[in-house]
Formats: structure tokens, sequence, C-alpha cells
């Protein structure tokens, strides 16, 4: 075997390989060439290059929310670093186990005008769960902070950073290891299995004629029981709203919430105020239900989950730190179902949604909303579907998405900076799984170097709907049609994918009606000798006035 001679990091490599840290994506530098040597000459580690950091770090994290496991990514000095920030964040919020390690120059070189050198300790302490800064020579206390620091993104499940300083020479190697790295082992549980003063939540469930259940994002599909989903189904005071990312499934769920509420003026949404507010899950997309419930505020809202509650409708009440299963698994036997029509009020008012929309989709010409519909309902079942932020997360809400496929967006901090990196790590992730990923134009081309990447699935599609710029901004209110507008907000282009799919080979379809979509997404899944991608052309102008419309003609 071969070894980097510089004792930390042996230490560094041998400590995440006992932790059963395998995956690690390493950008290309000088600095941490005792890190790369290390890890790549070590065949029980899967070792990824990507040049680009912030593509790296996003892919890392696409392993991440697949696989349940920290996943390290390597850089060299300087601001190499800073370009992990974006996906540092997302983790952070998003609750994905990250784990960034840097190699840095020694703290004498810090500050004294050396190259490749900034304030690297602590970088990220805003947006982290804990920071390990290590000192140059390889000792205990250096492998307690490094145990420590996995342990964390294990446990707390988010982004730890490792600053390593290395001093020349930084690529001699050895065959024998020279140090015996300490290896601690946590007993830690986060959360509870019990409900604390359970006799009163009993009472205030039992008395509440209105119950909401909001459920946002969940990295785990089946992570709550059928036997719970079905009881929450028959009380007549509970009403279900998930959002596409919830991947939990129900036919009584209200799973497209703002098809439902965006009609509602004061006296219906008076229908749907609720008395208890559960909430579990990530961060929502829907601007509307947090308008709705910030106005409308509940008596009693309830956070469940094991480690932050945010009060996002400025209501929460109690926090209770634990899984969401474990909860209702010790509420429910001791509750009863109370009379109300809490349930039957809204249900029939959302059929009645689900029959206007689809009569509006039958009518309705070629744009993004048609498009939207066309490509959710073509995709193989079992499918894992990534979708970009901005317009592209919105108007998947608003389709039915069949339920053997789960849905991914990196809603954290809802940015469109890594989308497609993401994507493409969590393909890698779930090599069992056909990936989909559907974006914007903005997005796509804003992450064109998540490309750059020699570990894209043959299989890996993408489906780009390219409306000419920013078309969530036209959706917005206040949107006027002027030069600052389109310039500064949209961001109009007249770029297309041909020449990226070209550059990286990748296969190419295009589409700009619906017969030509079609075709397209028949060449795309039929076409698996490369990874492919389906531009989708449609019209700038009309889709903000096809969207607003829908939502006119739901009443």
């Amino acid at each position: 075997m071969i070894y980097p001679k510089i004792a930390l990091a042996q230490s560094i490599i041998e400590i995440c390989l006992a932790k059963g840290i395998t995956n690690i994506i390493i950008s290309p530098g000088s600095r941490n060439a005792p890190l790369t040597i290390g890890f790549a000459q070590n065949p029980n580690f899967n070792c990824y290059s990507i040049a680009d950091e912030r593509c790296a770090a996003f892919f890392a994290l696409g392993i991440a929310q697949q696989t349940k496991q920290p996943t390290a990514i390597v850089c060299t000095s300087g601001s190499a670093l800073l370009n992990y920030y974006p996906a540092v964040a997302e983790a952070f919020y998003s609750q994905i186990p990250l784990i960034v390690i840097s190699a840095d120059r020694p703290q004498s070189k810090i500050d004294i005008g050396d190259g490749q050198t900034i304030r690297q300790e602590n970088v990220f302490q805003n947006h982290s769960v804990f920071n390990a800064n290590l000192t140059e020579e390889a000792s205990v206390e250096n492998d307690l902070k490094i145990n420590k620091a996995i342990e964390a993104a294990i446990l707390q499940k988010g982004p730890v950073h490792i600053n390593a300083p290395f001093e020349e020479p930084l690529y001699e190697t050895v065959s024998e290891l020279s140090v015996e790295p300490k290896i601690t082992h946590s007993e830690e549980i986060l959360g509870t299995k019990i409900i604390e003063n359970i006799d009163d939540i009993v009472s205030v469930w039992n008395t509440s004629k209105r119950k909401l259940i909001l459920i946002g994002g969940i990295n785990e599909a089946n992570s709550v029981s059928k036997e719970i989903l079905e009881n929450f189904a028959k009380d007549p005071s509970i009403v279900v709203l998930t959002e596409t990312t919830s991947n939990l499934h129900e036919p009584s769920f209200i799973n497209s919430i703002d098809s439902l509420i965006t009609p509602f003026d004061d006296s219906d949404f008076k229908e749907l105020e609720p008395e208890v507010l559960i909430t579990f899950g990530g961060m929502i997309v829907s601007k509307r239900i947090k308008a709705f419930l910030r106005k409308y505020k509940p008596a009693h809202h309830w956070h469940i989950d094991t480690l932050r509650a945010y009060d996002t409708f400025n209501a929460l009440s109690k926090h209770f730190v634990m899984e969401p299963e474990d909860f209702f698994k010790e509420l429910l036997p001791k509750t009863a179902f109370v009379s109300s029509k809490y349930f039957s009020k809204i249900d029939k008012i959302y059929d009645l949604r689900k029959i206007r929309k689809q009569e509006y989709l039958r009518k309705t010409t070629f744009s993004d909303f048609k498009v939207f519909e066309k490509v959710i309902e073509s995709l193989p079942k079992n499918t894992q579907l990534q979708i970009s932020n901005s317009s592209a997360i919105r108007y998947a809400q608003l389709i039915e998405i069949d339920p053997s496929i789960e849905v991914y967006c990196n809603r954290g901090t809802s940015g469109i900076d890594g989308s497609t990196s993401t994507a493409i790590g969590a393909a890698v992730g779930r090599s069992d799984k056909q990936t989909v990923f559907i974006t914007g134009d903005i997005g796509f081309l804003y992450d064109s170097n998540a490309l750059w990447n020699s570990y894209i699935p043959k299989n890996f599609k993408i489906i780009l709907i390219n409306n000419g710029g920013g078309g969530i901004f036209r959706i917005l209110p206040g949107h006027e049609e002027k030069p600052v507008f389109n310039t500064y907000f949209e961001t109009s282009h007249n770029l297309t994918a041909e020449h990226l799919a070209k550059m990286y080979k990748l296969n190419y379809f295009t589409a700009n009606d619906v017969a030509s979509l079609q075709e397209g997404i028949k060449n795309l899944y039929s076409n698996n000798n490369a990874a492919g991608i389906l531009e989708v052309f449609t019209p700038t102008l009309e889709n903000n006035v096809i969207l607003k419309q829908y939502f006119k003609e739901l009443v």
C-alpha cells in the first residue's frame, strides 16, 4: 500500500476509513496532494475527480442525499475552499451529511503575502455543525477533532469542516503507516421516542376539529408507515397537505397545495384555518401556504424533527425532538376520531379543482405548463426525479406524480446554483434507479460545468425547459415588460444546450410543440448509449399568462 509521508494526512485518511467514509470527491490541487495520494491509492475508497469545486461539492451532496451517508470533499488551499460554500449551506439547511476536508498552509504562512492563502479556519462557521482546525503535526488532539467532526456530520445530519495544514514537500510517499490514529465511537442518539406531557397533547388533539398536517421535503421515501398515513386519511378532522418532495402518498392527501388555495378568498381561508398545525419534513416550497398560515395562525403549531424546528409561520408552540414515525406511533393509539366536517369540505373543493385542472390542460396551448404535464406523465415508474429550483419545482407541484417516483430538489437554500451537479451525484449514489432531471434554462446554464464530469451514468436524462430567461420573474407581482426587467431580472438570452451536449458527448434532442415533445421524450428514453438532453423551447411571453389563467379557472 502507498501512503502519504505526512503523518497528519495519514491520520485523516485512516479515521475516515474506520468511520465508513468511503465516497471521496477530490478537486485537483497541489496543497491537498498528501490527501489525494492517500485516498486515491487506497482501494477501500471510491474516489471521484471533479475540477470545479462548486460542482464537486454539489455532486457530493447528491451522493450523500441518496446514500444517507457522509460524503467527503477534498480541496487545495485558498479560494478553492470558498467555492464549496453554496453546497455547504444547502447541506446545512437540508440536513445532509457532508465532510469538507481542506488542505491549508501552516499558520506561519497566513497573511504574509504567500500564494493561495486565505483565512481558512472556521470559514463555514455559520453553516456547519462542527469545525476541526487541526495543527500541523499528527496528535491525539487532532485525532479527537477528526473523529468528532465525522460523528457530528452523521448525528446532526449536516456539513462539517476539517482544515488541515501541510508543509512542503507534499508528494513524498511511504509504504508503511507512521501513525496509529485514535478511533472513538459515539453512543449519542438524537431525539426520543417518548412524548413529554402526552396527556396534554392528547387532550388538544381530541378536542380539535380542524387539524392540518403539512409535510415538507423528505429525502427518504416511506419514512412514515402506511398504517399511520391511513390513520390520517380516516380521521374526518385531519387535512393533509403534501409537497411534491415529501415522498409520502395516500389518495386522500392534497398534493397540489397551490391549486387548492390560490383561488381562496377570506371566507374560504376561514374554512381551512386550523386549530392545530402539525409539520414535519424540510422547507416548504409553496409561498401561498406560508402566507395563509402566517395570517390565519393556528392556536397550536407542533413541529416534529430530531434536530431543528423553524418558526416558519410565527406560530410555533412545540418542538417534538423525535422522528415523525415515533411521534405518531405513540400518539395515535391514545387518541380518538372527533366529529368534524373539516376534511369533507376541503376534499370536495379539491376534487373540483382536479376536474378544472384537467379541463384547462386539455384546452391550453403549448407552454411551460403543458410541457410539465406531458413530461411528468411520461416518467418511467420507479424513477428518481431530480428537479431544479425556481419555476421548475413550482410547476412540478401542480402536476400529479406517480407514487412510485421519488422526488428531490435542493430546497435548503432554494438556489439554482448546483441543481445539475446534485442530480448527477444522486444518479451516481443511486445507480439502481433511472434518474431524470428537469431543469430550467437559467439554472442549467448557471451550473453547466456540472457536465464536466466523467461519472455521468449513460441512462441519466436531462429535460431542459428553455423559455429564454428567468420565467419565474414574469409570474411574480410587479413585473413590467421593460428593458431593465428583461436584462436584469429575467436574463433574456438566445442560448441553447446544443454545443454543450456536443462538447460533452451527450445525446441531444429538441422539441417546440406537443408533437415534437412526445417524439423527443421517446428518443430520450430509448437512447442509452450516453446520457441525454431533451431541450424543450417554450414561448417566453405566453407562459406566465397561461399559468395565471389556470388559477383563475380553478373555481
